[in-house]
């Protein structure tokens, strides 16, 4: 499973519809309103790369609202978790 962060300038006044056309398309798992530079941030997760591509450029980035975009794509993913069975030696 390939994860990415997709990340968006919206234009004002259309974040909160823009989120919820996002969650409408399959790909997106999740949409959250941000403070930064960046007016939200979709956690995308797809099987293939090409997946991604489709999503971003097809499916998302020409939004009626979009004024910019900008992706991460995660290598590997970290958690409490994750991390505190990594550093268990066990009794």
């Amino acid at each position: 499973m390939i994860t990415a962060f997709v990340m968006f300038t919206i234009a004002p006044g259309l974040v909160k519809p823009f989120a919820e056309r996002l969650l409408e398309i399959p790909g997106i798992a999740e949409v959250y309103s941000v403070a930064g530079p960046f007016d939200l941030v979709a956690i995308a997760r797809v099987k293939r790369h090409e997946e991604l591509a489709d999503l971003v450029t097809q499916h998302v980035a020409h939004l009626e609202g979009v004024i910019r975009t900008e992706t991460l794509i995660a290598f590997r993913a970290f958690s409490k978790r994750d991390l505190g069975l990594m550093w268990d030696v066990g009794d």
